[in-house]
């Protein structure tokens, strides 16, 4: 017999989602739906009864195998660890001999703090012979499964097992090299083909030392899928080096990603390492490639065919083991015809490719990717907001020359100015592109059903939140930005 015991919390047996008045299931049901029990202990005290009620009532309705008891705990203070301890102990003694032979899973995904603490410290001292679960419920919504985790405090060193309950559309998400649980860490979130496409090339190639170039605009995140490369690759997880290429001095590039000797050049008063050296063991992650200059072109492709790093001024080359990732956002082809970029090194680099889609050939995943932004965001948040249907209406209508970064800082930037716990389209501030030299010529067409006052309403407070954007929430300058009172901007916040 597999007997499950958890506290029943605030988020059972349904949580509010993020959309609209959407509800998701809370973590019991959750952890229900991917492991089976037959029989499933609810723990209760005075502020949840009423949940455990429900929580049981859902658990009889959805999963008929499964036999459901409620248990009383009378803590008045459901902090106190003492109390909890002593508790749970009373029951489980009682529990055991109801189930002489059973095999007993405790969840850690609702209750309080101390409740965790002290199911943890019954399990490691061998009085409550259980392995713990925690369940990862769903934030957003996907056709991803929540995550389980297992731990087995009787195993000597402690395994911790952690699954993708459900397979995911393509099967390489399910293999050995923990992909799933990488790209879940990193945040990288969509169902569309093309993305898969993108996370499939790049797991084929991470185990490999072979060099590799991410292609993509800007925003579509090449970084992550460096560090995706770098995760799955099995070196080690520290030693992800990572250099915008565009930021470095045309006259510091060498030194900086080869290193120098101390008196190699004005200014040089110490030995320096270079990335390359740092990185040694690990991946250097080269951003904006195409703008390295000539000379500093020619020095990394003789690295990458020899693996020798020879420091400005100095004369003791020096072998290194480091897997090269880079990326750009420009058209290196079209940067060899004009000689900025030489050829060699592009064929050099390129023996590996990944293309990320822009967002606007995704678009399907648009709400998966604003929904995981908003509970990021809600996270940190004193005031979690939801979103309308309307407003995922006008996110999926925007062109995103930006790409996944720009829907990301527009949600964050949304949040934050927004004045309800609701967000809906007008409170998305969306900064347009200018694509008008006459901005009247972008005002609607007026036709059957439009509303002069809606608009005007709406242009004003989407006024309003760009400048407050703009002013970094100051009222006083946004309101010089506007032409109109700081009293005008108080009053509309308080809306």
């Amino acid at each position: 017999m597999r007997v499950l015991l958890t506290f029943t919390g605030f988020h059972d047996p349904f949580s509010k989602g993020l959309l609209d008045d959407s509800e998701q299931l809370g973590p019991i049901l959750s952890l229900l739906g991917e492991r089976l029990f037959d029989r499933v202990y609810l723990f209760a005290t005075p502020n949840t009864s009423a949940i455990t009620a429900a929580t049981a009532k859902e658990i009889g309705a959805r999963f008929t195998g499964c036999e459901v008891r409620s248990v009383d705990t009378p803590l008045a203070d459901p902090t106190v660890y003492e109390d909890i301890l002593s508790q749970l102990r009373l029951h489980f003694r009682s529990i055991s001999e109801e189930c002489p032979k059973a095999e007993f899973f405790v969840s850690l995904a609702s209750g309080t703090p101390q409740m965790h603490a002290c199911w943890f410290l019954l399990a490691a001292s061998g009085e409550l012979p259980a392995r713990l679960l925690h369940v990862r419920p769903l934030k957003f919504v996907s056709r991803h499964a929540p995550v389980v985790s297992e731990v087995d405090l009787r195993a000597a060193e402690f395994p911790v097992v952690r699954r993708g309950a459900s397979p995911q559309p393509e099967a390489f998400l399910e293999d050995a090299t923990g992909l799933a649980e990488t790209v879940q860490q990193l945040r990288i979130v969509g169902d569309h083909p093309l993305l898969h496409r993108a996370l499939e090339t790049a797991a084929s190639l991470a185990p490999s030392s072979v060099a590799v170039l991410v292609r993509g605009e800007t925003g579509t995140g090449k970084e992550l899928f460096a560090r995706l490369i770098h995760l799955v690759s099995g070196r080690p997880k520290e030693k992800f080096v990572a250099v915008n290429c565009a930021a470095i001095p045309s006259e510091l590039v060498e030194s900086f990603l080869f290193g120098h000797r101390k008196g190699a050049f004005t200014g040089a008063h110490q030995d320096m390492l270079g990335k390359f050296e740092l990185a040694d063991g690990g991946t250097l992650f080269l951003d904006e490639l195409g703008e390295l200059p000539p000379p500093a072109q020619a020095k990394l492709l003789r690295v990458l065919e020899d693996g020798v790093v020879e420091p400005v001024g100095g004369s003791a080359p020096r072998k290194v083991d480091v897997r090269v990732v880079a990326a750009t956002n420009r058209d290196l082809a079209g940067q060899i015809k004009g000689g900025k970029f030489r050829e060699d090194l592009y064929y050099r680099l390129n023996v590996g490719e990944v293309t990320l889609p822009p967002l606007r050939e995704r678009r399907s995943d648009i709400p998966l990717i604003a929904l995981n932004v908003l509970d990021r965001v809600n996270a940190s948040s004193r005031r979690p907001k939801r979103m309308t249907q309307a407003a995922l209406a006008r996110l999926l209508n925007h062109p995103w020359p930006g790409n996944v970064r720009d829907l990301a800082n527009v949600i964050e930037r949304s949040v934050l100015l927004a004045r309800g716990e609701v967000l809906d389209a007008d409170d998305l501030v969306i900064t347009e592109p200018v694509q008008h030299a006459d901005p009247l010529d972008a005002l609607p067409e007026p036709q059957a059903g439009f509303s002069l006052d809606g608009f005007l309403s709406a242009a004003r407070k989407q006024l309003i939140l760009r400048a407050l954007d703009r002013a970094n929430g100051n009222q006083s300058e946004a309101a010089r930005l506007l032409g109109v009172t700081p009293q005008a901007i108080s009053k509309f916040l308080k809306g």
